[in-house]
């Protein structure tokens, strides 16, 4: 999937071009390269290898927040229907949210003492959430779902 990935921190910009600044970092526009294949996705989304079972992210949302109450979604994300390995050698080291293909939030991750997962509180009622994470060895993985 093609997306414009910053040289600095590794943000993939997924709405079809790149911002005049990076949303995590701050780096220029002149900071960001196309690449056509920026972001994999599975061959066969019915019959998943073990390697885009461990890298795929999975996401579950619960419609009523038990911290907020009003106008509050919670988004769990684990990476990997098998779930992926923090290790030192190889690990998840981010993942980033996007709603309606526009950058909300990153969570970055260590190996050692994180497992590969992350909970936002979302406040937009509607629209579709993307879920892109980054490992160390074999790179960026995304998963989308409706709110």
């Amino acid at each position: 999937m093609k997306g414009f990935v910053c040289k600095v921190c590794g943000f993939i910009s997924i709405d079809g071009g790149a911002p005049e600044k990076c949303p995590v970092c701050g780096a220029p526009k002149t900071s960001f390269q196309e690449n056509q294949d920026a972001i994999k996705t599975p061959q066969d989304v019915n019959n998943l290898t073990e390697l885009e079972k461990k890298h795929i992210p999975v996401i579950t949302i619960v419609k009523k927040c038990g911290l907020i109450p009003e106008g509050c979604q919670d988004m769990h994300v684990k990476i990997g229907e098998i779930q992926h390995p923090m290790e030192p050698q190889h690990y998840i080291m981010h993942i980033d949210f996007y709603i309606d293909k526009k950058f909300i939030s990153r969570v970055i991750l260590t190996p050692d003492k994180l497992n590969p997962a992350a909970s936002l509180h979302i406040k937009a009622p509607s629209g579709k959430l993307a879920v892109i994470e980054l490992c160390n060895l074999h790179g960026a993985w995304i998963k989308e779902a409706d709110l």
